[in-house]
């Protein structure tokens, strides 16, 4: 019986995906938010750490977005300058 155990576990193991192989997906900005508020919020406990936790998820909604928004069309817009940057700007924050 054990021969047919040992055969079934190894046959498990080929057939299962290998998670180190898997590339990691970056995270989105509320993940990442949800990151950066609990390390925020070490140390804390019980209502005040939901209250804090809470607040600072709602934070993020609220002021992130065109933050990332205004980043990013920056990084796109690149080394464009003047009328061009501002005409580049204008249409990639409207996009989003």
């Amino acid at each position: 019986m054990k021969p047919v155990i040992a055969i079934f576990a190894g046959l498990l193991l080929l057939t299962s995906p290998s998670h180190a192989a898997e590339e990691k997906k970056p995270l989105t900005s509320s993940q990442q938010r949800m990151v950066d508020c609990n390390k925020d919020a070490t140390g804390m406990k019980g209502d005040a750490r939901k209250t804090f936790m809470r607040n600072c998820m709602k934070a993020d909604k609220a002021n992130s977005a065109p933050q990332n928004r205004m980043k990013e069309c920056n990084a796109m817009a690149g080394e464009r300058k003047g009328d061009a940057r501002k005409s580049f700007m204008s249409e990639c924050l409207q996009k989003k």
